[in-house]
């Protein structure tokens, strides 16, 4: 029976998300892959649809909701890959529910902005080129496995070699 995985969506949702395919074509072989659009965990509304209303809602109680949702959606211990606010989410229901085996995050940068980290095994990425990074100093304050990818920005999670990486990662994990 392979183990579950979930995969937290950018704050773009379900929309705009052609890149996910270069993670689910190899993590599928090995896990049972379940999807959450962060939009419909946050409660969007995606009426206006550009980064900035999007951005503004999650900031403004959609993390919140989305976290309390996913608490109910998922009550066992559980495996995540998240993007960008998806990541956010992520960390925050670790936090909150303390089920969290592995969280591997990419381009979360509203981690910046934490003061606690969830159990289990952790690993962030950062495009060196988002300029909403957390600092070295945070990342290592908080004790993480991070990565620092050179050249490279916040939509660094749409290159299908960015995401061989990852995935290969997170079996890396998995096995340990």
């Amino acid at each position: 029976m392979k183990e579950k995985l979930i995969i937290i969506s950018d704050l773009w949702g379900t929309e705009k998300t052609e890149w996910i395919i270069n993670y689910t074509k190899i993590l599928k072989t090995k896990f049972d892959i379940t999807f959450y659009n962060s939009c419909e965990l946050g409660k969007i509304d995606k009426s206006n649809y550009n980064q900035n209303s999007l951005h503004r809602q999650f900031i403004t109680g959609g993390i919140e909701i989305a976290v309390d949702r996913l608490a109910i959606l998922e009550k066992h211990p559980i495996t995540i890959l998240a993007f960008s606010i998806g990541g956010t989410i992520a960390w925050k229901f670790g936090i909150k529910s303390k089920k969290i085996k592995t969280l591997i995050c990419v381009s979360s940068t509203r981690l910046r902005k934490e003061t606690e980290r969830p159990n289990g095994k952790l690993a962030l990425y950062f495009g060196e080129k988002d300029e909403f990074k957390p600092t070295t100093e945070w990342l290592s304050t908080m004790a993480l496995e991070y990565k620092i990818i050179s050249n490279k920005g916040h939509l660094l999670y749409h290159e299908p070699k960015f995401a061989k990486l990852v995935s290969n990662k997170l079996l890396k994990m998995l096995s340990q």
